[in-house]
């Protein structure tokens, strides 16, 4: 176990050095860096009838971690991790049911910059988003007793097309430390919904067919090497 977890150490920092010393060698430039990103989502949710209703979009919280690689100053991609809050709420026959889905999201950008390493660069991004699910939750606030128990049961993984736009801005004289803000959207391609599993005969899905759509704004910090 020891000589195991010796040679990966050694592994990961050989690649860390090979790394660097492409990045050297060619002038491409490699990005790190951290943001905060208040997300709005929506998606559909099932009443206790059958029907579809679109419930009121709530303030979720997101963090997450960019490791980035640009081939010149004007493209390169981009891959991160984000953990984020899908929240949701809606009311039948005054009955408030308030949902939360948690999500850790790794989406691959292609990142076009009219200049990186500039004073200041504006930037576009797209790409493919892979969202796996850590949890779920629902409460239920108001109405009678005998209301209809809402199930949420969700698929464990979803995917999404990212798109997004920013600016940053060099805080340096080599501006290489750059604070970011931006807007990022996210359509889900998938229905998120996983209802087989057995429920009682008084209770339903409050998902069905659903596909997340989120909308953030970011700000962060991230240094170029």
């Amino acid at each position: 176990m020891k000589n195991l977890k010796s040679r990966v150490i050694v592994g990961i920092s050989v690649a860390a050095l090979v790394f660097m010393g492409a990045l050297n060698m060619y002038g491409q430039r490699g990005e790190f860096g951290l943001r905060f990103m208040p997300t709005f989502s929506k998606f559909d949710v099932q009443t206790s009838s059958g029907g579809t209703v679109t419930g009121e979009a709530k303030f979720g919280l997101g963090f997450g971690a960019l490791l980035g690689f640009h081939f010149s100053d004007y493209i390169g991609v981009q891959g991160e991790v984000i953990y984020s809050t899908a929240s949701q709420q809606y009311t039948e026959v005054d009955v408030e049911r308030n949902i939360k889905l948690k999500y850790v999201n790794l989406p691959l950008l292609l990142s076009l910059n009219t200049g990186k390493t500039k004073a200041v660069n504006f930037n576009v991004v797209a790409g493919p988003q892979i969202g796996l699910s850590v949890g779920s939750s629902i409460s239920t606030s108001g109405g009678e007793i005998s209301a209809p128990n809402g199930v949420i049961s969700v698929k464990k993984g979803d995917l999404g097309l990212a798109y997004g736009a920013g600016i940053d801005f060099g805080l340096n004289p080599a501006r290489s430390i750059r604070l970011g803000i931006g807007y990022r959207g996210v359509s889900g391609l998938f229905d998120i919904s996983d209802n087989e599993k057995s429920i009682t005969t008084d209770a339903f899905y409050v998902l069905d067919r659903s596909k997340i759509r989120t909308n953030a704004a970011y700000i962060g910090l991230s240094f170029l090497f």
